[in-house]
């Protein structure tokens, strides 16, 4: 289980009592590579039950977490999230707007607790989560834009090209020019092009939760906000995309990874029945594709160059495999390269059949001439578009 920093009860009992709560009980949380969280039950709650999460953020400064707690103020309402709970001041039983705070501090290390949201992490998704999740990201993305300026509330990005500089030091040949390649291709985007603003930039399947009752799954929770920051609304969606429409197989299947390009169709009609993608945003969507499993790939790996610089071991810590975003960030390029590769095809009218396929528009011409420039056509495709 992921939990680094250990407390006592008689602490969980004080911290909980800061915001007003009668703590019973800290259960361990298990899921999480970054924070050490806990359940908590009150002297209510019933056996089995619990009614809050109280994280300890590993890394986090406590400024970042107010922050977050301002951006889930302004999603409560819109999405289903959980707003952190306001600490009791001792001067003033309640305080209102900004002055209220949500952090209390430990080692130099911030504490929240947040109401439990009902639901479940989904083992798998469908075509219809994938919507519903677009939906709801479009909404995050739209309801956000209220808080300006954007770079106020967002903490900033993490500074990855300095992770890609040294861990490309001990990759093999094939691996550094596969990260090097697609670096490069993110860098040569239309960025200015692209709109910014306040992103999720974690929205993976284990950070939601759903209803899964009756054959049916309601979304019921957004989790985990730690990440906010200014980023180009298109990364967040390639980032949510590569985990919700992919199947990641368990170790005794290989720790397969099968993209469904399906359900990501089913995520962007979700998304854009509420914000429309611009053609530069549509463009770039595949590239970003790549360079999110690639800044992912590169997350597993710094957590382990942190676990292991920090001697950080034992069976409470948990480390996700970074070879499956390698992979999926292998297929992504594929897609790309092949649409980078622009082909001439002389096809036959009115049928349409396929009589021959070029390199170059000279030589499909040459070869329309050779037959019969009335009977054969010329067009434009990407490899991507002909397979």
């Amino acid at each position: 289980m992921s939990v680094y920093t250990q407390l006592t009860d008689d602490q969980f009992a004080a911290f909980c009592q800061s915001f007003g709560v009668s703590f019973a009980r800290a259960i361990p949380i298990t899921q999480g590579i970054k924070n050490s969280n806990w359940f908590i039950q009150t002297t209510d709650d019933l056996d089995g039950t619990y009614s809050y999460v109280f994280t300890l953020f590993e890394e986090r400064p406590p400024a970042d977490i107010e922050k977050m707690a301002v951006i889930l103020n302004q999603l409560n309402g819109n999405l289903p999230v959980a707003a952190p709970l306001a600490v009791i001041e001792s001067n003033s039983s309640q305080m209102d707007g900004d002055d209220k705070r949500y952090v209390i501090h430990y080692e130099d290390k911030a504490i929240t607790l947040v109401p439990c949201l009902a639901g479940s992490h989904p083992d798998q998704t469908t075509q219809a989560m994938c919507h519903d999740i677009g939906a709801a990201l479009a909404m995050l993305h739209e309801t956000l834009q209220a808080l300006q300026p954007s770079e106020q509330y967002g903490v900033p990005l993490y500074p990855w090209a300095d992770v890609r500089d040294r861990e490309m030091q001990f990759m093999p040949g094939d691996e550094a020019k596969l990260m090097s390649d697609i670096w490069r291709s993110y860098s040569e985007l239309p960025l200015a092009t692209l709109p910014k603003g306040l992103c999720h930039l974690d929205m993976f399947a284990d950070n939601t939760l759903w209803n899964l009752q009756k054959g049916e799954a309601r979304l019921t929770g957004l989790l985990d906000f730690t990440e906010v920051s200014v980023e180009h609304y298109v990364m967040d969606i390639a980032i949510t995309i590569n985990d919700f429409c992919t199947t990641w197989g368990v170790a005794e299947q290989g720790e397969s990874v099968n993209f469904d390009r399906s359900k990501m169709a089913a995520f962007l009609q979700g998304y854009e029945s509420i914000r429309p993608l611009n053609s530069d945003e549509k463009r770039a969507l595949p590239v970003m594709l790549a360079k999110a499993a690639v800044i992912f790939w590169l997350l597993r790996l710094n957590v382990i160059h942190y676990n292991r610089t920090e001697g950080r071991t034992g069976d409470n810590i948990m480390v996700k495999n970074p070879d499956l975003m390698k992979r999926l960030a292998a297929y992504h390029w594929a897609h790309v390269e092949k649409s980078q590769n622009t082909v001439f095809v002389l096809l036959s009218k009115p049928d349409n059949q396929i009589v021959g396929v070029f390199s170059s528009i000279t030589q499909a011409e040459q070869a329309q001439e050779t037959l019969s420039s009335s009977e054969f056509a010329i067009k434009e495709y990407t490899l991507d578009q002909l397979s």
